[in-house]
């Protein structure tokens, strides 16, 4: 009696360690190579994280397909129980709740996957015909596909503001850029007046751009920056270069017209890798066919000009801070003056632009002036993010961050490369302790940063707290770069 107490307690246990498990599978993108690398890198986790009271940041949504993967999970489970209850005895059944708890929870979910693999294909396939259907119903909609390692989210919002101004817009919400959000996307949103469909393309893996195309066949397209975002699923960063300009590929195959391909060439992998004559590229440099000078930055926003490919020139001014976030206005300024709306009728739209949630996001709370960076970290927004801040003189310069994550094996370097730029700036650093602390110290200390500035906090609620104790009557500014995700 007491052994089948302990298989119960111990089988309540398991189901805790499911849930943890199934909750990063769907953080992961159900994706069975990304999880099983993530597991291979944060197996421990199950056991810790799996009692934690701590809220998750992002929720495990019971989605129909979480529902499908537990049920599937829970029947299979119940098979050997049943098996046992026929050729075992309690002592067994022990035996299987340890072995399943330890060994084959953490697995569950891409076990669960792969037996459900035909059904959710069919699934997967019966929405994506439905999608192609009633994008195919609507043959005068043009279709513009957004991707880069970092700023096509807040390209495709400006964007959308932008041409909101003359055409009726759908956009693909929040971050949804995978096929799946694509598709929900078309099939819940898309209605028969829209002229404009800004799709946003994420891609982890080679081949991820192309399979978008082939769902939304773009007519034009913008390739917003390339980096070292995703490093350890691509590889090398020619994989994420070619995977990049799968778009713009899709956008020359379909039409022909490479002047409908728009590239940001501050970017240098953007700039060496094009092969297209005719793409109109944007920077702030001098050396595109739209150009942005003259920014100055306030805590009140951001002024600049824009030149264009016509001559036409216009001044603009927006709420705004940061020069990448002048890169991405622009970008979006170039593809809506392409499809016919002129510079001055862009001024309006640009002053009512609305920061994105957690990209360089300005909240004042009194005492304190938050730079909200926390969305998706990487070198290049890292180090403008950086630029931003240093741009307030009069004001103590407090930056929070746990570093720079999914770099692969330039993670290390360039986390120390981050903490030689947070040393020349940062009046204090809190650092959100994880796998990076080691590497962002190294790099402080590189440039001899007073270790009494220095602080080491277990979560970011004890790093706000601590920037509340930190004695002073100058005005704070907060910069907040990157706040992990649950699987991390």
């Amino acid at each position: 009696m007491i052994c089948l107490i302990i298989s119960l307690i111990v089988i309540i246990y398991a189901a805790q360690v499911l849930l943890y498990a199934v909750h990063m599978f769907q953080q992961n993108g159900y994706k069975n190579k990304v999880h099983l690398t993530w597991i291979k890198n944060n197996y421990p986790k199950h056991f810790t994280k799996s009692l934690s009271r701590e809220p998750a940041k992002k929720p495990l949504v019971f989605t129909p397909r979480v529902i499908r993967l537990l049920v599937t999970t829970v029947l299979w489970f119940l098979i050997f129980c049943l098996l046992n209850r026929f050729f075992g005895n309690e002592y067994t059944l022990l035996a299987i709740a340890v072995i399943y708890t330890f060994a084959v929870a953490p697995f569950a979910p891409v076990i669960s996957n792969l037996i459900n693999k035909p059904i959710e294909t069919s699934i997967a396939n019966g929405f994506k015909k439905k999608a192609e259907g009633l994008l195919s119903g609507m043959p005068d909609i043009k279709v513009i596909g957004v991707t880069g390692s970092y700023g096509k989210t807040s390209v495709k919002f400006y964007l959308r503001e932008l041409l909101s101004s003359k055409y009726e817009v759908l956009a693909t919400p929040e971050s949804y850029n995978t096929p799946m959000g694509v598709v929900r996307t078309i099939n819940e949103r898309l209605r028969p007046t829209h002229q404009i469909f800004i799709c946003e393309m994420g891609a982890r893996n080679v081949g991820d751009i192309k399979e978008l195309c082939d769902l939304v066949h773009p007519d034009y397209g913008i390739v917003t920056s390339i980096g070292p975002q995703h490093l350890e699923s691509f590889k090398s960063m020619e994989n994420i270069q070619g995977t990049k300009f799968e778009l713009p590929d899709a956008v020359h195959q379909k039409t022909g017209d490479d002047s409908r391909i728009v590239l940001n060439y501050d970017d240098e992998y953007i700039s060496s890798y094009n092969k297209y004559a005719d793409a109109v590229t944007y920077t702030t440099d001098g050396n595109g066919a739209y150009n942005a000078y003259g920014i100055t930055t306030s805590r009140s926003g951001t002024e600049f000009t824009v030149t264009a490919p016509d001559g036409s020139s216009q001044k603009f001014m927006m709420r705004l801070i940061g020069s990448h976030n002048v890169i991405n206005v622009v970008g979006a300024i170039a593809m809506s003056h392409e499809l016919g709306i002129s510079l001055k009728e862009l001024v309006i739209p640009v002053r009512r632009l609305a920061p994105v949630e957690h990209r360089l996001n300005l909240i004042e709370q009194g005492a304190l002036t938050i730079i909200d960076d926390a969305y998706n970290s990487n070198p290049a927004g890292a180090k403008a993010a950086l630029d931003t801040l240093s741009m307030f003189t009069d004001d103590m310069k407090i930056v929070i961050t746990p570093g720079m994550v999914e770099l692969g094996a330039e993670q290390e370097k360039l986390n120390t490369v981050f903490g030689e730029q947070i040393a020349a700036v940062a009046d204090h650093a809190i650092i959100v302790d994880n796998a990076n602390t080691d590497a962002l110290k190294k790099g402080m200390r590189n440039r001899n940063y007073p270790e009494d500035r220095l602080y080491i906090a277990p979560s970011f609620n004890d790093a706000m707290a601590y920037v509340h104790k930190i004695p002073g009557e100058t005005h704070k500014i907060v910069l907040l770069e990157n706040d992990l995700t649950d699987v991390f």
